[in-house]
């Protein structure tokens, strides 16, 4: 058995454990997370499209973003909040 197999067979025994049976005592908590960077590890599959905005709702994000240059971020975070409150 190659490892990959081994840890893949792990991986699949850990998944059919409920959370409380997994033994995490060697794990240290966590209490400060002032260093820690949102998104590090994680990157969403960003997917280009076309859309039409209104002129002013670019500029407003174009300000928004500043010298940094990155509207769309800003344009897809407002939207990430939009969709957050409308499932509250």
């Amino acid at each position: 058995m190659r490892a990959s197999d081994r840890v893949e067979a792990e991986l699949e025994g850990l998944d059919k454990l409920a959370d409380s049976d997994i033994d995490t005592s060697d794990i240290p908590e966590r209490a400060d997370w002032n260093g820690a960077v949102r998104g590090r590890f994680y990157r969403p599959v960003k997917q280009p499209v076309t859309i039409r905005l209104d002129a002013d709702v670019i500029v407003y994000f174009k300000n928004l973003a500043g010298e940094r240059g990155r509207y769309q971020s800003e344009i897809n975070r407002a939207l990430r909040e939009w969709i957050a409150a409308a499932r509250k």
